[in-house]
């Protein structure tokens, strides 16, 4: 069984810290180098449910892509509810590790694995790393369909295939326009829309949209945007990474049992229609639900 801090330093050549933000904090949060690990479990977020899945799996590393204590912090009390994380997994030798900007930019990264869930061929990347002289890595994919679609029937695929939770998928634009070329982004995305305009793509899709960043887009172009739910857009690349390090793990001989979460940490429950006695209602395109099982059917979809 290889021990803790040989299965990090494979994480680190997968997703090196230096290339992560400066603001941000990855890397290993809590975990005992020269512990063995058996039972690896990736999730999105590092919150107490997917710490009590680990400790009920038996799992010796945790590896989530939000970071626990991103800002920083002065206590671990478990009377506060990271600290009780934090407590929860030490007295259960499960260590936790934190790939965040760091796997968003890596090549295959986030957004890989959010395009493979939406069936989209990535051509570059949205955002290019000036440090990569291949031109793979960087921030968000722009991507090509792989069949001619509208941008409703856009949305309908990405609220089948991208696990189900209360917002579903939000549209703004012609929902009958043609979409050849999209630009994704896991995780929020409207800081990006620059960037976006200058891909010349038909249609954006990423999460966390806000009122003034989304209208002033659609004001520059007819540009179509799809807002889901920020941990629906990452969830596909927990399915990625475990297939990266299982293919690690086999190469080393390593036996790990490597595991991704099913459960659903997304924030929001539910969902309410809006009435439609308003003079201008908008239209209504899959993905609206109110917060369902997950469907083991969906591609891309926990189950």
């Amino acid at each position: 069984m290889p021990r803790l801090s040989e299965v990090i330093a494979a994480l680190d050549d997968l997703w090196p810290a230096e290339r992560a933000e400066s603001w941000d904090a990855v890397g290993t949060v809590v975990g005992d180098p020269d512990q063995e690990v058996t039972r690896v479990l990736f999730a999105v977020d590092p919150v107490q449910e997917i710490v009590d899945e680990a400790v009920k799996l038996g799992a010796g590393l945790l590896v989530t892509h939000h970071p626990l204590y991103l800002r920083g912090t002065t206590t671990v009390a478990a009377s506060t509810f990271k600290g009780r994380a934090v407590h929860t997994l030490i007295k259960n030798d499960i260590a936790l590790h934190v790939a965040h900007t760091n796997a968003d930019t890596a090549d295959p990264g986030v957004s890989d694995a959010l395009a493979g869930a939406l069936g989209l061929r990535v051509v570059r990347p949205l955002v290019p790393d000036p440090s990569d002289p291949g031109g793979r890595r960087g921030l968000g994919r722009v991507c090509e369909a792989d069949a001619p679609l509208t941008v409703r029937e856009f949305a309908a695929r990405a609220a089948e295939r991208l696990p189900a939770t209360a917002q579903g998928i939000r549209v703004a634009g012609d929902p009958d326009a043609p979409v050849r070329t999209v630009a994704v982004s896991g995780g929020s995305g409207d800081s990006l829309f620059d960037h976006v305009r200058a891909a010349g793509v038909d249609a954006f899709l990423t999460a966390d949209l806000r009122h003034h960043p989304a209208s002033e887009a659609r004001a520059h172009s007819p540009l179509a945007l799809l807002d889901a739910a920020h941990w629906a857009t990452e969830w596909p690349w927990c399915e990625l990474a475990a297939a990266q390090l299982d293919e690690i793990s086999d190469r080393h001989g390593w036996d790990l049992r490597v595991h991704v979460s099913r459960t659903v940490t997304d924030p929001w429950t539910a969902h309410a229609a809006s009435s439609r006695a308003h003079p201008s209602p908008t239209a209504t395109l899959p993905g609206s639900a109110a917060r369902a099982p997950l469907d083991p059917e969906s591609s891309g979809a926990p189950n």
